[in-house]
């Protein structure tokens, strides 16, 4: 909801009659595509880079 009204400025009319996958794809501008979770190789690397 605080992103809905405080940084996507819907009303609460226009708020409540979006759908959920609507919701999703506006605040998709913000914050960009979803990545993809860390898979063993990454988490590798991580722990490599920051090894305490």
């Amino acid at each position: 909801m605080a992103l809905g009204f405080g940084r996507l400025r819907l009303s609460s009319h226009a708020f409540w009659r979006l759908t959920p996958r609507e919701l999703a794809a506006a605040l998709r501008a913000f914050a960009g595509p979803a990545r993809a979770p860390l898979d063993r190789t990454g988490l590798g690397a991580l722990m490599a880079r920051f090894p305490d």
